[in-house]
């Protein structure tokens, strides 16, 4: 692999930016520095440091995204902009996609990879992945009711909900919602089977990961190598 493509791939800089840290000396390939941002390299066996820090190589790229509001869950859409224009070029050209869905209003953590293998387990419903969202109703939500959600309700087709867990706030009007499955607007649904409904909807956890709280609406960040270890084993 061509030594900028390999710092493109983990997340370390631009193809631009490679070749000017290759010029002012700070990339190290066996502890060696390089020449070219073009020189090729063994991914697998070569040691290579970017700015004193060794870069560690993984195959697939995961990028934690706090969606903003007006954005779709889809690689292309040809009325509403895409999830995948709020990361870089670089790292769209790997073939990423959104892990899941979130409605277009919908806030929130989102993860984009470019493992299918991975999107695809997470997502199987036997895996019964947890999901968390900061929710607001637009009225109060009795005990009765919170009963039923977390019991397991039917939706207006007659679909029988997994049982969900709820925990309200003060105001009875918000809290948090973690669900096990992700039918289609399913939080928005349940609601309106308790004749409620949806003001506000944000995802802050998905199986292991938690929406990074230093990430501003539209931002992007790699995730760490727990997140991914995390990520990986569940």
């Amino acid at each position: 692999m061509r030594l900028d493509k390999f710092l493109v791939a983990t997340g370390c800089c631009t193809r631009s930016v490679a070749k000017k840290q290759v010029r002012a000396g700070a990339v190290l390939v066996n502890g060696q520095a390089v020449r070219s941002s073009d020189q090729n390299i063994d991914e697998n066996a070569d040691t290579v440091t970017y700015c004193g820090a060794k870069v560690v190589y993984r195959k697939y790229t995961y990028i934690m995204l706090n969606k903003p509001e007006g954005y779709v869950s889809a690689t292309e859409d040809t009325r509403d902009p895409t999830v995948l224009e709020l990361i870089p070029a670089e790292a769209r050209a790997r073939g990423m996609f959104p892990c899941g869905r979130l409605d277009k209003n919908t806030l929130g953590l989102m993860l984009l990879t470019d493992n299918g293998e991975l999107a695809h387990k997470l997502l199987a419903p036997k895996s019964h992945v947890s999901k968390t969202y900061r929710f607001k109703s637009k009225f109060p939500i009795d005990e009765a009711d919170a009963k039923r959600f977390e019991n397991g309700l039917v939706l207006e087709d007659g679909y029988e909900t997994k049982p969900a867990k709820i925990e309200l706030d003060s105001t009875a009007m918000g809290g948090y919602i973690t669900l096990v499955e992700g039918k289609y607007h399913q939080i928005k649904r349940m609601l309106e089977a308790l004749d409620n409904k949806i003001t506000y909807l944000e995802r802050v956890s998905f199986g292991p990961l938690t929406l990074d709280g230093e990430l501003a609406r539209g931002e992007w960040r790699y995730l760490s190598e727990s997140e991914i270890e995390a990520l990986e084993a569940h």
